[in-house]
Parts: C-alpha cells; structure tokens; sequence
C-alpha cells in the first residue's frame, strides 16, 4: 500500500516520498510527515538473521513506496559500502552499564554518514522518477556534522550543487578543517557572522523565497534540503534503531519483545524522532530520553510543555548540540495534536513570531514516552573522564551528554531496563575537548593532531582515515558572509 506524505502545515498537501525527498520542505514551509506510521511485516527474530543492508531495505520499503526494490536496493548497496570502517555499519558497544551505538564509522565520522551517504542516492532517483531536468542545488546549514557528511555525500555527485553555510565560530577546528578542504567541483563552504539558528535561518528563507525559485528555474536550478529538515534523512535512521535491538537480540543480550530505553544527545530532534518512528512501528521502546546540553530548550519543553527559544545562545563543546530552534520537533508536535495541521500551524506561527508557544494538557499526555533531562559542561566532562578511568573507553562530548542524562534518568525513575546509547560522533571529531575532559594538564599544550596521536594511543584506537585525510589537506574554501548576505552569496555561487 503507497504511503503519502502531507505537510505538517496543510492537510490539502500530498505528496509521494520521491516527490517530498526532492522538495525537502514544503511550500508552506511546513515538513513533509507521513500521513500514518507503518507497521514493521518482517519479526524482529527473521531481522536478527539479517545484515545491515538487508535490514535498511525491510525498514525503509515500508517508507519509501514509491521506490522499486531494484531502486532501493541500489541506493543502499552505493551508500553502505566500504565508506564505513567496518562491515557492521554500526557497532553496539557494551561499556558502563549500558549499549553504545556506534555511528561515527562512516567517511566524516559523525552519525549523520548514516543518513547522508544515502540521501545523493535517494535523491538523484528521486529526480529521474519525477523527469527533473535542473540541476539540483542542495542548501543546508550545518551545526558542524551535518555539513561535512552532505559535502562527503554530494562531491561530485552529478547534477547537483552543494552549497554549505556554518557559524564562523561555532564549530571545533577538526569541524571546520574538514569542511574547508572538501574536494569537488561542485561544492561550496560559507562561513556565516551569526549562530546556527542564523544560518538555519536563512537557508528556510531561501527556500520559502518564490522569486528566488523562479530566477533559479529560469537558470536551470531548483532547491532541495540535506538538512535533518529532508524525510529522505530521517527514514534511514530509522534503520539503526530496528538493527541495534536485532543485534542485542541475536547476540542474546535481551529476550525476544523484551523493551529498552534508548538514549540520545538531541538538538535538531530528528535522531530521537527516528526512534519514535521505530517505536510506533513496534519496535520494543520504551522511554525515549533526550538529553540537552546547557543550550536546553528541548529540557525545557519536556518539564513544561512550552517551547521557549527565547534566551542565551551558548556556545558549548557539544556543538551540533548548539540548537534553540529544534525544527524536526515540528513532526513530534503534528503528531501529538492529531495531525491536525492548522493546529500546528498555529504553533509554529507563534514560533515565528513570540519565539514561543506552549501545547495542550491532552498533547502533553502523549509525550508520556519522553524524558528530558541536560548536563553542564563541568558534568559532560566529568562523565567523559569517569568512563575512561573506570572502563577505557572513551566517548566524545555529545555522547557524554547522553551519557550523563542516563544516569540522572535511572536515579530520578530506578529505571533499570537495559539502554541504547546514541554515540552520535568519534571522539577524534573533539579531540581538544576530549582530552581536555581526561587532563587537561597533561595535554593542554599539545596541538590538534598531537592531541589525535595521544587519543588514538590511550583510547588503543587507529586513527580515522577521516582525520589522517584532513592533517595536510590545503583550504579550498574561505567564503564568509554576514548572516543577512546569505542570499546574495547564494546568488553569486550560482551566477544569478
């Protein structure tokens, strides 16, 4: 059965996955959400059986409809290949009392090579279903990961453009190293004066902007998103949740339907919405615990039921965790008020315009599911260096966010079921932080790389070809605009 896809914003809007993979965004500047969740027809016993690959096509079939198996089979075989340091994709690690999941293993060793190895895929197919002659110019902001995995994604992928804009500092060095010396012909890095949510900003603007897509049309351009913004993000995120319950189920770590809670450092909320999806397909979940870091208006939100990014923006050495406007809770709120558009809608104007807004007592029951909770800076680093000290092993600063959330969560409940935490990048991507948190004395004075051959020694840990790659990569990109000049750059990367 075909499953369409509305936008969170109109209910009059409907569209196929291969037609909202390639819009992004809608023309209402609302998400696109599938109109109903669908139920996983394989058990989770017959997906133990199976790899990765073989796992991703179960679950995203059940999406993307519109896709032949022989297209969608293809698109996995291309983004899960040897990009990935290993043949698992994603490895569960059992360390301090829980199961971390591994999915920094990809080209730029962040989470997001999960879903943005496979999105060029989804979306050049996506362009050959529906007869798109232009040249699609993928725009996105990134917090730090999302850019460098889409620029690794997209290079010289043909018929696309991808144009990146990040704030100018708010990303680590290893981010921003890895962003400047990306190759392609078809790549383009903007630095912005202003934050995140600036440059998010400005790249919804572009898209929302309908003579900025005419003149493009007229050029042979049209827009689409790499942004967690994109359902072809989103869906394939799904598929690492569905597998880490089927490893720890083959591996015979839990029983058959027996539920775990999973855990993850959030800022966009499109990586813990991916679990919810997975829970509503059936999978066994059973608390969803996001955890903030001192940027934490998703904490907030969870406590109160009122959405409030009015207040400090902090810069912290979680960075892609640096987020005041969560876009993809957009989807979460949808659902919660019944699918009921011109009800979020609502919402999402008084965003627009209060910087707030606040959900029904009957929508904040159907967030029985969440627990939210933050860590400060002085308890993300602690967390790092406790694990390390007592187990070896040692994890980055969004992780150790997530790390620390979980311990306040099993001693405010008691909870004990066993948990899955998203280890959503490798520690070499925040070397400095990393080895700040375990002794800073001691390494303080070292240089970046210096500090990436002591980690590799002390964590026993080979260096990511990601990182070896970038050591003497020279600069290929130096644009920096003011964050009210983006489309004005936009303009001139494109010669429009």
């Amino acid at each position: 059965m075909d499953l369409f896809y509305s936008s969170t914003r109109s209910s009059e809007v409907k569209v196929k996955a291969s037609e909202a993979i390639l819009k992004g965004l809608a023309d209402d500047g609302g998400l696109f959400a599938p109109e109903r969740i669908p139920a996983m027809d394989k058990s989770l016993k017959e997906l133990a059986a199976m790899d990765y690959k073989q796992v991703a096509y179960e679950v995203m079939k059940l999406f993307l409809t519109d896709f032949t198996e022989e297209e969608l089979r293809s698109c996995i075989d291309k983004a899960y290949d040897s990009k990935f340091d290993t043949d698992e994709i994603a490895p569960l690690v059992k360390a301090d009392g829980a199961y971390y999941l591994e999915l920094f293993h990809g080209a730029t060793i962040a989470f997001k090579d999960m879903a943005l190895s496979i999105l060029p895929h989804l979306l050049t197919t996506s362009a050959r279903k529906n007869n798109v002659k232009n040249d699609i110019v993928i725009l996105t902001a990134t917090s730090g990961d999302t850019g460098k995995a889409a620029l690794a994604g997209f290079a010289d992928v043909p018929g696309t453009k991808i144009i990146v804009f990040y704030p100018k500092n708010g990303v680590s060095p290893i981010q921003e190293k890895q962003m400047v010396t990306q190759k392609g012909d078809n790549t383009f890095v903007v630095g912005i004066k202003g934050n995140f949510d600036d440059a998010q900003t400005g790249v919804k603007n572009m898209f929302n902007n309908k003579e900025l897509a005419q003149t493009l049309d007229a050029a042979g351009f049209q827009f689409s998103s790499a942004n967690s913004i994109n359902i072809g993000r989103l869906v394939p995120q799904i598929v690492y949740y569905v597998y880490a319950y089927t490893r720890l189920l083959g591996d015979g770590e839990i029983a058959a339907d027996e539920t775990i809670n999973v855990v993850v450092p959030t800022g966009n909320f499109g990586n813990i919405l991916a679990a919810y999806y997975a829970k509503n397909m059936g999978l066994p979940i059973g608390r969803l615990i996001c955890a903030s870091n001192e940027n934490k208006v998703l904490y907030d939100f969870f406590e109160s039921g009122t959405y409030d990014k009015n207040r400090e923006f902090v810069l912290t050495t979680s960075p892609s965790m640096d987020i005041l406007i969560s876009s993809n809770l957009e989807r979460l709120i949808y659902k919660i008020a019944g699918m009921d558009a011109k009800a979020n809608k609502k919402f999402m104007d008084s965003l627009k315009t209060d910087g707030k807004y606040s959900i029904t007592d009957d929508m904040k029951k159907e967030l029985a599911d969440f627990y939210g909770n933050y860590a400060s800076e002085a308890e993300t680093a602690g967390i790092i260096k406790a694990i390390y000290e007592d187990t070896g092993y040692v994890i980055d600063t969004h992780t150790a966010v997530a790390a620390k959330v979980y311990k306040k969560y099993v001693q405010d409940t008691k909870d004990t079921t066993k948990a899955v935490i998203a280890s959503t990048a490798s520690p070499f991507k925040f070397t400095r932080s990393v080895m700040d948190a375990i002794d800073k004395a001691k390494y303080d004075a070292m240089s970046d790389f210096e500090l990436v051959d002591e980690l590799s020694k002390i964590a026993n840990v080979v260096v990511p070809q990601a990182i070896e790659d970038i050591r003497t990569a020279p600069v290929r990109h130096d644009r920096v605009c003011d964050k009210t000049e983006m489309e004005a750059t936009v303009r001139d990367i494109l010669g429009v």
